[in-house]
């Protein structure tokens, strides 16, 4: 008592103190708070701005989180922060719309100089130069509008192409000079004034790099100390010095004619003569030819004191070619532009409606050389077809999807184990499906309500992400039924406390379900026993044992007090005076052990009565123990005997007949007889409806050892109900989307030898019939063949004999030491023409157009000198197991004389065999989803898919789990778990 009022005296005295002071001091702890908040540092925090919504161009929306954070970065309520400073979480936003594409672009400007980058963020001069340091270099990057080239959000250009770098790092090295060895020793001087030089060279060991110094001359020239040729010259330093190519140019008309006779000495005929030389004759008309020319550069030997010198006073090995075979330039001709098409716009989109249009053109005669290469040969740009008020709104669209479809475990496993499919009852971790499709959204006129079934679209006309396909769900596991064990028997109670007929009542027993039954198993067996008794009581007394008192001391006998409440057989408590029948326990003797004696644990419950019913004996036995928990130490009491630590006594609790009622499984969901009368009254369809339904079962009386009882045996208050509410399933009719739009014919033009071109239809299920509803239509997807398709017009490059190897012309080679024989590089051309399926000439923009790439027009060719070695041709590659790491191999031979010569056959300077590694796409098998679980029953293959198990169902021992593999490839794609090999 005295600890009650402690607490509810400070009640009393708020109530004393009346309500001005409570708010005062309401208003205090507020003003405590927030002081005690702004003592705190708490800031604003925003996350990213999500993705533009609503109508194309500038009507878009975007929305942000914002919270509220602790210094420490913990996260509480707004209202602790500053609204003043509150960051907004919407603003306006341009809305892009893939058409948008044609409008804008990027602009990307060169990269600046790489320059060096402080530790502070700050650039540096070149004079604080490191080696290898790193360093950062820039450019510009803008999205433009291509209309009038103003800048745009990057945003916009980001929706159809990743914004380029603006940075990139780079290293900015020291200059490093030319690095050179030394001068090997002079060469020896001749005999004889002509003869008196003498010559050193040196190497170059480092070349220069990051704008360091060029390398000195490698080779020196000087005049020998004696016989002088001439009085006064001085000792000179000699260097090489090689000129730029100069400009294709064609032989001389004397030129040619020598290189007939030269052709005509090397056996060639007149028609391969008049190929190689008259190269500006029309052979072929509307043919692409080349004409075969040569350039030169110049190649000087210079003294140390600037004038030239002969070029034998300048060694080096080999010497640089001066001149080489070329193809003469020839620019790219196109025809003109074509008329611009029409604007492509036909709806508004709002605030921004602009279309694009086009314009062609042609190739006259295409480039060859170091010709100006073709242009783009088409245009396009920004348009309006008038004012926005006169064209309708664009159609808008959204992401549509059927239902989920059943949970499958089965579509975890792929193709690459077929008789995973034949497993049973797969249960666990499963995946279930559904289709998404894209619908043109309308509004019905006046009402403004979308429609809810409307025909697919191209996905493509969707923005934004599209829901999930796929998502992951579990598929529970069939399982029995499992009760508890039985209770003891409870007092002898009436039947009905408020009504009490005669001296009759029941004994009753329980137990309750531990794991629920799941799927098509038995129901949970009947959980509650009774067996009629005399002298039945309404009440009874629970009895709670009190803490042990000893009489004398801390330790010793003494004595327990029990409390005592009386509760009534639903377990409810009552007045005591209830239970004034039965005699109310009040004492039990208890010992306390004291520190020296031995330590006993407490009784263990009394075990169940072995009483048979079996036995002529009625009486049975039980027993219950306790066991030593400490010895006792010097001088305590000592310890019972074994046979005290046990106690047993005589019962007969338990009855060898009992009685239970017992149930037929639930009938399944009608409809309730009253809902059929008044159906039945109201002229009503006969249909059934749905909603709420009704679920009978019979319920019977039956005794442990026979059969059927009649129903005064078992208890009315624990009779189970035969009657039950139950939601009644409606008709699903089958719902699907109306066919798409037909699939577009191409316009354009189709080979003639290709497969008949077909368009398709299709309709989606969006919803599957149930529960007697109209099924689903057989037909989901049609096709048909396009019809009245222009057939494209067929044109093809003709290709004409390779010409000759055309080398440098004699007379250019004359006065260059060891270029006397005509052999080395050069260039044969073939003429290539255009032509219709009717093998007729055409102009060259048709096979442009139509043929594709233009075969080459010239090609290297080499004529071999005596002492070359010469080869075939190299084969093909041999084929690639299907294996990682194999590789393949391709060959050649010697040809001719080359196949005596001792050089020819070192493979290593001229290899005859190469070798490379197959080209290896790898894929990677990860686990997908989650465990199923534990299958008992032998293994996979004792397992049929959709089935139960045959013959007992195993609870405990060995089994199998099952989780599907996922095959992906090196890009992380998913791909047919086929190509994943190792997957099991």
């Amino acid at each position: 008592m005295l600890l009650q009022q402690k607490w509810v005296s400070p009640h009393w005295a708020w109530q004393s103190l009346g309500k001005p002071f409570l708010l005062f001091v309401f208003l205090m702890l507020q003003t405590a708070d927030l002081e005690a908040r702004r003592g705190h540092q708490f800031v604003w925090k925003t996350g990213h701005w999500g993705r533009c919504i609503g109508d194309c161009g500038s009507g878009g929306l975007q929305s942000r989180a914002v919270w509220c954070t602790h210094a420490e970065g913990w996260t509480t309520y707004h209202a602790n922060c500053d609204q003043q400073d509150k960051p907004e979480s919407q603003r306006r936003c341009f809305k892009v719309c893939d058409w948008h594409l044609e409008l804008f672009e990027w602009e990307v400007s060169g990269w600046d100089r790489c320059g060096l980058v402080s530790l502070a963020g700050a650039e540096v001069g070149a004079e604080a130069c490191v080696t290898a340091q790193h360093g950062l270099q820039r450019r510009s990057v803008r999205c433009l509008q291509k209309l009038n080239r103003t800048v745009v959000a990057s945003e916009i250009c980001e929706y159809f192409t990743p914004q380029p770098p603006a940075e990139q790092a780079c290293l900015v090295p020291c200059p490093r000079d030319c690095v050179v060895s030394e001068f090997s020793s002079w060469s020896e001087c001749g005999t004889g004034c002509a003869k008196s030089l003498q010559h050193r060279t040196r190497a170059v060991i480092a070349p220069p790099l990051y704008g360091g110094a060029p390398c000195p001359n490698l080779t020196e020239s000087r005049a020998c100390g004696a016989p002088a040729c001439h009085l006064g010259e001085e000792e000179h330093t000699y260097s090489l010095r090689v000129g730029s190519w100069g400009e294709c140019q064609l032989p001389h008309p004397k030129d040619v004619e020598l290189a007939g006779r030269t052709m005509l000495d090397l056996g060639l005929d007149s028609g391969e003569r008049s190929t190689a030389i008259l190269h500006g004759s029309k052979r072929h008309r509307h043919a692409v030819e080349v004409e075969i020319g040569y350039q030169t550069r110049q190649v000087r030997c210079v003294r140390s004191d600037g004038k030239h010198a002969a070029l034998s006073l300048c060694l080096q090995d080999p010497t640089p070619v001066t001149f080489r075979s070329c193809a003469m330039a020839k620019d790219c001709e196109t025809s003109e532009w074509s008329p611009w098409s029409p604007c492509s716009q036909t709806c508004s989109w709002g605030h921004l409606a602009s279309g694009f249009r086009s314009r062609r053109r042609s190739v006259r005669s295409v480039a060859v050389g170091a010709g100006k290469q073709c242009p783009e040969l088409e245009e396009r740009e920004a348009c309006s077809a008038g004012g926005k008020e006169l064209l309708q709104p664009c159609p808008r669209f959204a992401w549509r999807t059927s239902e989920w479809k059943a949970c499958q475990v089965s579509l975890l496993f792929g193709q690459q184990d077929s008789h995973h499919h034949r497993h049973t009852g797969l249960c666990g971790g499963g995946l279930q499906t559904r289709v998404v499709y894209c619908v043109q959204v309308t509004a019905e006129l006046g009402t403004h309500r979308l429609k809810e079934v409307a025909r697919p679209v191209d996905g493509q006309l969707c923005q934004g992400p599209a829901p999930s396909s796929s998502q992951v769900c579990h598929l529970p596991c069939p399982a029995e039924c499992v009760v508890s064990l039985w209770s003891a028997w409870g007092p002898c109670l009436h039947e009905n406390c408020q009504h009490r007929h005669g001296s009759r009542g029941f004994r009753m027993r329980q137990r309750h379900v531990i794991v629920d039954p799941v799927g098509a198993l038995a129901d949970c067996p009947h959980l509650v026993e009774s067996i009629p008794c005399e002298d039945p009581l309404c009440y009874e007394w629970i009895v709670s044992e009190g803490t042990c008192v000893t009489d004398r001391g801390k330790c010793g006998p003494g004595h327990r007090i029990l409390k005592a409440v009386c509760k009534s057989r639903k377990g409810e408590e009552v007045p005591h005076h209830l239970c004034s029948e039965i005699p109310r326990p009040d004492v039990v003797a208890c010992e306390v052990p004291c520190a020296m004696d031995c330590v006993l644990s407490d009784w263990s419950p009394w075990s169940p009565c072995s009483h048979s019913c079996s036995s002529k004996n009625a009486e049975g036995s039980q027993s219950r123990s306790r066991s030593i928990l400490a010895l006792p130490a010097e001088g305590g009491k000592a310890c019972p005997p074994d046979r005290a630590l046990q106690e047993h006594r005589v019962c007969n609790d338990h009855p060898c007949v009992h009685f239970f009622w017992e149930t037929s499984p639930w009938s399944s969901c009608s409809e309730d007889v009253l809902v059929t009368a008044l159906n039945a009254t109201l002229n009503w369809s006969g249909e059934a409806t749905c909603g709420v339904g009704i679920q009978t079962r019979k319920v019977s009386c039956r005794k442990s050892s026979s059969g059927q009882v009649t129903p005064k045996r078992c208890p009315e208050s624990v009779r189970p109900e035969t009657m039950r509410p139950c939601l009644l399933s409606c008709k699903k009719d089958c719902v699907v989307t109306p066919f798409s739009e037909w699939t577009r014919c191409p316009t354009a033009c189709q080979p003639g030898n290709a497969t008949a071109v077909k368009q398709s239809r299709y309709r989606i299920v969006v919803q599957d019939s149930a529960n007697g509803g109209q099924a689903c239509p057989d037909t989901l997807y049609e096709e048909r063949e396009c019809e009245d398709i222009p057939v494209c017009p067929v044109y093809r490059w003709k290709t004409h004999r390779w010409s000759p190897c055309v080398l440098v012309p004699e007379a250019v080679r004359q006065g260059v030491p060891g270029q006397n024989e005509a052999c080395g590089h050069g260039l044969q051309s073939r003429a290539v023409t255009c032509v219709s399926e009717q093998d007729g000439p055409a102009d060259v923009g048709e096979c442009v157009r139509w043929a594709g790439a233009m075969p080459s027009l010239v090609q290297e060719c080499l004529i071999p000198c005596k002492d070359d070695c010469t080869f075939t041709p190299w084969s093909k590659f041999t084929t690639c197991s299907s294996d990682c790491g194999a590789s393949r191999s391709r060959r050649r031979s010697l040809t001719g004389r080359s196949r005596k010569r001792d050089k020819c056959q070192n493979t290593e300077v001229y290899p005859q065999v190469e070798t490379e590694l197959c080209p290896c796409e790898v894929f990677t098998s990860q686990p997908h989803g989650n465990w199923s679980d534990c299958i008992i029953g032998g293994g996979l293959s004792e397992l049929q898919l959709g089935m139960p198990s045959r013959g007992v169902a195993k609870e405990c021992g060995e089994g199998v789990r099952l989780r599907a593999i996922a095959c992906y490839d090196k890009m992380g794609r998913l791909v047919e778990p086929s190509h994943c090999s190792s997957s099991g």
